[in-house]
């Protein structure tokens, strides 16, 4: 395959990454960074420009969920209060590249089970949150999520499913507001060490867009794509697996 060829599979993956996390109310920057990864690409560049995607693709999927009125602000507000200075203060943290891969392959088995449908279902028994809990979540979560240059939806949407505070619709709709504003976090802290953005992330980000938009569309009318799912469940764990096993910097 030459290196025209595995570029245009690299964008058509970014499409169908932006297409899946949309529809459950991700942005997708740990698929983004997966896929960068997969294909040698540098991290230095990764962090930013997944964060941007995240931006674009979280901001459309948290329209969709709004209009459907599935967002809740007193659910929202305190993952977000702690989450969004934690993410500034992760993002001025400098990470060794291989501990980077590490943690960043660790994280990609959240979505790659999501894919599978191991976790994430919605059950009809709901808890009142748990003020505490959540303030810490969001604090932890956010730092991460700045390191490590995602939104950290990957991580909040099954804690909050797995604990019964908020139904399917209405977790992707708190996902996809705390993904966006975690990512303007992080990238304020990234622009604060001088950041510089790659031209051929405005190609990317259009392509997200389409993808963005026709996940968080089509997922809101619930038609489903199996085969699919698992094609991006196998490119997930491809990329993991490189992360945690591979050496190299």
């Amino acid at each position: 395959m030459n290196s025209e060829t595995t570029y245009y599979l690299f964008l058509l993956l970014l499409f169908v990454v932006a297409f899946f996390y949309a529809s459950v109310g991700h942005g997708g920057a740990s698929g983004y960074l997966a896929l960068m990864a997969l294909f040698g690409m540098a991290p230095a560049m990764m962090k930013s420009s997944a964060l941007i995607m995240n931006l674009c693709v979280s901001l459309i999927s948290f329209i969709h969920y709004y209009r459907g009125g599935h967002f809740k602000w007193k659910l929202f507000l305190p993952f977000a209060i702690t989450s969004v200075p934690a993410s500034f203060l992760g993002a001025l943290v400098t990470v060794d590249p291989v501990l980077y891969k590490r943690i960043l392959g660790g994280l990609l088995l959240f979505p790659i089970l999501r894919l599978l449908g191991v976790f994430g279902k919605e059950s009809d028994e709901q808890k009142s949150l748990n003020l505490i809990v959540a303030l810490l979540l969001g604090a932890s979560i956010g730092f991460l999520s700045g390191m490590i240059g995602i939104g950290g939806g990957i991580i909040l949407s099954p804690i909050i499913l797995l604990f019964h505070w908020a139904k399917m619709k209405e977790t992707a709709a708190i996902s996809a507001l705390f993904i966006f504003v975690n990512s303007i976090s992080g990238l304020a802290g990234l622009l604060s060490k001088g950041l510089i953005i790659e031209p051929s992330v405005y190609l990317w980000i259009s392509i997200t867009l389409a993808g963005g938009f026709a996940g968080a569309y089509l997922g809101s009318k619930k038609i489903q794509s199996p085969v699919l799912k698992k094609i991006l469940a196998f490119t997930l764990l491809l990329a993991s697996i490189k992360l945690l096993f591979t050496d190299t910097k």
